[in-house]
């Protein structure tokens, strides 16, 4: 018998090395840039202090990893918002979750 495991360990998401300055590239070049960049850097500037306070990299791995989804999925939401989509049926989940308790 052997005591290994019979699955592969899921790898952890880390981004490239370049991958921040790549994508406030991105952001700085989207219509939206001018909220965008200064709440990405906000985010940044956050989660960088807080990996310098307890030396873990997850924090920043989320903040590009969230806005790289942002910028992902801009198109489709752009797309939505243009088609005029009645969204009124809307639910608020964190009115959904209040109403559970």
């Amino acid at each position: 018998m052997s005591a290994q495991p019979d699955h592969a360990p899921v790898t952890p998401y880390a981004p490239s090395p370049g991958a921040p300055a790549e994508l406030l590239s991105q952001l700085r070049a989207d219509p939206r840039a001018a909220q965008w960049v200064p709440a990405f850097e906000r985010e940044w500037t956050d989660a960088l202090e807080e990996s310098r306070r307890t030396f873990s990299l997850g924090g920043l791995y989320e903040v590009v990893q969230g806005w790289q989804g942002r910028l992902a999925s801009a198109s489709a939401v752009d797309a939505f918002v243009a088609s005029g989509y009645d969204d009124s049926e809307f639910i608020d989940m964190a009115e959904l979750r209040r109403r559970r308790r």
